[in-house]
């Protein structure tokens, strides 16, 4: 039994680690043959594509996937730790499954994922949660197969989770749960360790995947018809620092450009580390979306401070119309934080100021959530939840004001969008611009999954656009 610790967990030394092949025992594939897997993934990008390794490791033991867990016969939660709210999400299908359990007594429930990483998180399993039958944390998905013979064979709760990264495994198995777009892992963990962040604590420092072998991935996702790729990260823009002198995110975005793939996207940046060669580059090359995530979290200098972010108001602004003079039509969304302790009604103010002048395309806007175990936790917080509440919506009041605005600009214009499916609405599609825009639209010819098709914007709404196909 390994239980994780957030003192060893924030360790950074200078350790060597290892590049790996992986290779499955063979005892085991089809072991499980008439099985089902049903899998509940919360978070991040990194989350759902991990998510896809672990779908297609159980698939190699014979598991089959099923959409609906009442019909499985193995269930895994992958979890987020980044907010209480998917922490309650989670442990709340605990709770359905506990009651599932009294009726399949055979059913095996797995946890894994951020949450994994706290021990608070294992110590409630272990005390309250005895029906789980295995936990396991972010740095041994590749153990997978023998944890979960081991919870099944000696009947016995496993408890595995490591408290600190260890060797990068190549080859791992991915089943992708789209045929044309796809998540390519590009680095792991984050270093940054901003005072209200979890992140670094449950993903471990930052290791970046060679060069090659990403470059092999993204030609393998090309051969088989992949329109779309995202590179993945923690912090993205930090890929490289840990591997070469002179080889960084703008290289790799570069070399992917001049591969025949139509879209490239990457997230989430930090804009500590957004170089001045990563913004020449996007705006070089058009299959580099001109779709920016550049978090700033707060408008003011000194709850900047506070959160650990490293930038001033003052340099992210300099970077953010940087970014907008160079990249044509860019759209950058963001993250905002607000409530964190110590905010005054002063340095919200500043925030609501900052948006005014940046007029997001999007952005994700939350009330700060207190993580046990980080710094921020200790900070004196003078300021109650309604107070809180009502500067979220305020905050909500003025990006809605943006988001429409913006979207007012693209009428009539024509936009090239990728094809999701078709639209809750009536005889419509729905799909996504190069800016990442939800547009709906109708089209005098059917449609599939992953086309690319020219809509001119008809009608302009807060959160979506709608449109026809030229």
């Amino acid at each position: 039994m390994r239980i994780p610790d957030f003192n060893e967990a924030r360790t950074r030394d200078k350790r060597e680690y290892k590049r790996l092949d992986f290779e499955l025992d063979k005892d085991v594939l089809g072991k499980y043959s008439g099985k089902k897997y049903f899998i509940k993934t919360y978070g991040c990008q990194m989350n759902e594509h991990d998510s896809e390794v672990i779908g297609a490791l159980l698939e190699k033991l014979g598991f089959e996937a099923v959409d609906d867990y009442l019909k499985a016969d193995l269930v895994i939660l992958n979890t987020c730790s980044i907010r209480e709210n998917a922490h309650n999400k989670a442990f709340g299908m605990l709770g359905r499954l506990k009651h599932l359990r009294n009726e399949k007594k055979d059913l095996i429930i797995g946890l894994c994922g951020c949450m994994a990483q706290e021990a608070s998180v294992v110590e409630e399993i272990l005390r309250d949660y005895k029906f789980v039958n295995f936990v396991f944390g972010t740095h041994n998905m590749h153990e997978l197969p023998k944890i979960l013979d081991r919870a099944i064979e000696e009947n016995q709760q496993q408890i595995e989770v490591y408290s600190r990264e260890g060797d990068l495994y190549e080859g791992l198995p991915v089943v992708r749960t789209n045929n044309y777009k796809a998540y390519v892992n590009i680095i792991y963990g984050c270093d940054k360790f901003c005072t209200y962040c979890i992140v670094p604590y449950t993903r471990g420092r930052e290791r970046s995947r060679e060069k090659e072998d990403i470059l092999r991935e993204v030609d393998e996702l090309i051969k088989d018809g992949y329109k779309e790729i995202t590179l993945l990260g923690q912090n993205v823009n930090a890929y490289g620092k840990d591997l070469y002198d002179d080889y960084n995110l703008g290289n790799l975005l570069e070399d992917i450009a001049k591969k025949d793939i139509p879209r490239v996207r990457f997230m989430t940046s930090h804009p500590w580390d957004f170089t001045d060669k990563m913004i020449e580059v996007i705006g070089k090359y058009p299959n580099i979306m001109p779709s920016v995530h550049l978090p700033v979290q707060s408008g003011s200098s000194k709850i900047l401070k506070l959160m650990g972010r490293r930038y001033t108001r003052e340099s992210y602004l300099e970077l953010f119309h940087k970014i907008k003079s160079t990249v044509k039509d860019v759209a950058i969304s963001t993250d905002i934080i607000v409530g964190f302790p110590g905010e005054t009604e002063e340095d919200f103010l500043e925030t609501l100021s900052l948006v005014e002048e940046c007029k997001y395309d999007n952005a994700f806007t939350f009330i700060f959530s207190e993580r046990v175990g980080t710094p921020a936790c200790k900070l004196k917080d003078n300021t109650t939840l309604k107070e809180k509440e009502e500067r979220l919506q305020r905050l909500n009041e003025v990006v809605n004001k943006y988001f429409l605005e913006n979207n007012n600009k693209l009428l009539g214009k024509v936009l090239n969008v990728m094809v999701e499916g078709t639209s809750e609405k009536k005889d419509m599609y729905y799909g996504y611009s190069e800016t990442n825009k939800l547009i709906n639209f109708t089209s005098p010819k059917e449609l599939k999954p992953g086309d690319l098709v020219d809509v001119e914007i008809t009608e302009a709404k807060t959160w979506s656009l709608d449109g026809k196909v030229k």
